[in-house]
């Protein structure tokens, strides 16, 4: 019946309270490239996509999908392409796809790490920002193995492409970290 299931459902005031811990690690970066945020655990699987985009300073444009516990998730799409069936991201919420403790979420670029969820303070706007280290690569770099070609260019006044590059790159400096 209606009453007994909405009596175990969280009231709306108890999810918009309920937050919890995000660590972003950019997958094979070394020295580690890595954002934390607290989130609502109400958020949409988009909308923690979209955090994952501003806070590492990505510009949203390429596909994308959340993997959690073997199951993807993304954009509806028309077709499937032969991938395996994926649920829509802007219809499933954080917090549905919680395991106790720890759940890892994987994405094609980055590691998601979900843990420590509690009750939200009062008076705090999440997402929160709490800290990170290093400058996201540039946007159509050639992912993490072509930006690490692209600095080594840059920091060898030798190296063929090293004007290009430092143009291309125009003042972005690694170890510089954006705060939001």
């Amino acid at each position: 019946s209606m009453t007994t299931r909405r009596a175990t459902k969280p009231t709306a005031i108890d999810s918009f309270t309920e937050i919890a811990t995000l660590r972003i690690e950019l997958k094979d970066s070394d020295p580690p490239i890595w954002r934390v945020v607290e989130v609502p655990t109400s958020i949409t699987l988009k909308v923690l996509h979209d955090i994952v985009q501003v806070t590492m300073g990505w510009l949203d444009y390429h596909l994308w999908e959340l993997v959690i516990d073997g199951q993807s998730y993304g954009l509806p799409m028309d077709e499937d392409w032969g991938t395996a069936p994926r649920k829509v991201a802007s219809r499933t919420r954080l917090r549905e796809v919680l395991a106790p403790g720890t759940t890892r979420i994987d994405n094609w670029q980055h590691n998601l790490i979900v843990s420590a969820v509690r009750r939200g303070e009062p008076d705090t706007t999440y997402p929160r920002f709490i800290g990170g280290e290093r400058d996201c690569p540039p946007e159509d770099c050639g992912g993490i193995h072509g930006f690490y070609e692209m600095l080594e260019a840059k920091a060898d006044p030798n190296h063929p492409d090293h004007a290009e590059i430092t143009e291309w790159l125009d003042g972005y400096d690694p170890d510089e970290l954006e705060v939001f």
